[in-house]
């Protein structure tokens, strides 16, 4: 049988680029409207076929390109296709069930599927729509996922600002029962549905396990600690002497005391505000051989990169007051819209004002289960400095 012909989308300018976003001020507004996250053929000004994706007339991002292939048909065999390579990478090549149970299966962009993210907690399979083309198909996507882990639990979510900018409406079901995962011999509590991410930050697992070399003995301070990652690897894998885990969420500081108690980690958790903690402290002369400072992401809109950096500069001065002399500081953004560039800028700049000398020995960042294409470097978000500070 026949594939019926997709809706036409024409271009108002010519195809010069293989990025998989093009913009609404460059696309001609079709006579007949297709539904947000529609399957379209994509022309450009000169009529040239240039691709096939996902229509949204309501979004910024007007069209989604998949493919640029003409002979590949976006059915339920092209999702199959993706997902199959996406876990071959995960599985195969990069052996992560060796390390975790608990790694990203699909990278939006950087896995070829634009607005779909997908993260694997033991048989917990977390779905996030980022835009309203994947969450059309998600029967597809839902179909190809049970193939490559069978007798997987779903959970999918889009969070409201997601929902309202792509046009689609989708009520989250009841939170599921958390899962135990394992990651570098350590066991963790991934509660989807808790308004934390995916439920889990799986994209810190290698940043974890190298802190964790630096905190033999050490008194270690985990600022922003969320569930406690950071905090529990410095004392159950590194051998800490003493941890203080700090956070101003009470309902996330309740998940880090049960991951502490699921790896016999003595960690104590404060809940507070870090500004008028950090000033406290550093009136006291408190100090700290390690200090992990990674706050939630500052900001998604490109008008506010400026207060987020002044946001960054704040918190890390005062970090940095904190850290011992020789001590090892590791600072985190997981900002997409903010750069390296700018990030290492402003980590210059609120050394200069804490009167601190800052050596970086290490840029990181996501896990290698969180791959970006070269052409699309906005799947690439995450900043982990490591530093030593004299």
């Amino acid at each position: 049988m026949e594939t019926p012909a997709l809706p036409v989308i024409r271009l108002k300018i010519e195809r010069r680029s293989n990025h998989p976003w093009i913009f609404q001020k460059m696309v001609e507004k079709p006579v007949a409207k297709p539904r947000p996250g529609s399957l379209v053929d994509i022309l450009d000004a000169s009529g040239q076929w240039v691709g096939r994706g996902f229509y949204n007339g309501h979004s910024r991002i007007a069209l989604r390109v998949l493919t640029d292939d003409p002979d590949e048909a976006l059915d339920e065999a092209f999702f199959r296709r993706r997902i199959r390579a996406a876990v071959a990478l995960r599985r195969d090549m990069l052996r992560l069930d060796a390390v975790s149970d608990a790694w990203r299966v699909v990278h939006s962009e950087g896995d070829g599927l634009s607005g779909l993210v997908v993260d694997r907690y033991g048989d917990l399979l977390v779905v996030e729509f980022f835009s309203a083309g994947a969450f059309r198909h998600r029967e597809w996507i839902y179909a190809a996922l049970a193939e490559a882990f069978p007798g997987c639990r779903f959970y999918s979510f889009a969070e409201e600002h997601v929902q309202k900018q792509e046009s689609f409406d989708f009520r989250a079901p009841a939170a599921p029962e958390p899962s135990v995962i394992r990651e570098h011999g350590l066991k963790f509590r991934a509660s989807p549905g808790s308004g934390h991410k995916t439920g889990f930050f799986a994209d810190q697992r290698e940043n974890r396990e190298y802190l964790s070399r630096f905190c033999a003995g050490a008194k270690v301070l985990d600022i922003c600690c969320n569930s406690g990652g950071f905090a529990i690897y410095a004392r159950a894998r590194g051998g800490a002497d003493e941890v203080t885990g700090l956070d101003l969420d009470e309902g996330i500081l309740e998940v880090a005391q049960q991951n502490a108690r699921l790896n016999d980690a003595r960690v104590r958790f404060v809940q507070a505000d870090l500004f008028p903690w950090l000033r406290e402290a550093q009136q006291r002369g408190q100090q700290w051989d390690v200090v992990v400072l990674d706050p939630a992401k500052m900001t998604r809109d490109r008008e506010q990169v400026i207060p987020a950096l002044k946001k960054y500069l704040d918190m890390n001065r005062l970090a940095l007051s904190v850290v011992k002399p020789g001590g090892v500081f590791l600072t985190c953004s997981c900002t997409g819209l903010v750069s390296e560039e700018q990030f290492l800028d402003m980590l210059r700049r609120a050394a200069f004002y804490a009167g601190r000398t800052v050596q970086v020995f290490k840029v990181a960042g996501a896990g290698a289960d969180h791959p970006f294409l070269a052409h699309v470097p906005e799947s690439r978000y995450l900043k982990a400095v490591f530093c030593r500070v004299e």
